[in-house]
């Protein structure tokens, strides 16, 4: 994370894509996505002069990935604390299971917390984590008594205090 300022992240998927649809990246391809995640900010002309191609086969070929949802965009990845955000937690959620819509309640309307960041589901113990940033704990403590205990069906909840971030890549070894 570079702090003060912004960079851009790729976003990379291959979960959506069944074995049978699977797409066959040659070396070109993996070539460009390695220059692409180290700086995605490079114009075509840089990064077809980076994999030694043209810029025209550059091109196609990011097109080929964006349309196959390999390529999926670009975003800024802002540093919070330099926006006065101190505070990170982590709330692992267990859900009322009892309910048939437990999770889509649940998750349609923690999605319309601000101060969650990011929302992760999961099979065994715990359903969903929830990522929640505040300005200090006296925010937190707003934030969890009035916006996170009044998500429907939470049967447990837990927080996990943000100490540090020891590895944040999102690169993918190509």
């Amino acid at each position: 994370m570079i702090t003060g300022k912004f960079a851009l992240e790729m976003r990379f998927s291959f979960s959506d894509v069944s074995d049978t649809d699977k797409i066959m990246l040659d070396d070109i391809d993996r070539r460009i996505l390695r220059h692409f995640q180290g700086d995605p900010s490079l114009s075509t002309a840089e990064l077809a002069e980076r994999c030694r191609i043209t810029s025209g086969v550059c091109w196609r070929r990011i097109e080929k990935m964006e349309a196959n949802g390999i390529i999926q965009g670009q975003e800024a990845v802002i540093d919070w604390t330099a926006l006065g955000y101190a505070v990170e937690v982590s709330l692992r959620v267990t859900l009322d299971k009892t309910q048939a819509r437990a999770f889509d309640e649940f998750t349609a309307q923690a999605r319309g917390v601000p101060e969650v960041i990011e929302i992760q589901t999961f099979l065994g113990r715990v359903d969903v984590r929830l990522s929640v940033i505040a300005r200090d704990m006296s925010h937190y403590q707003q934030i969890y008594r009035d916006r996170i205990l009044t998500l429907p069906h939470i049967a447990d909840i837990e927080a996990l205090m943000h100490i540090a971030r020891v590895k944040r890549d999102e690169a993918l070894p190509v």
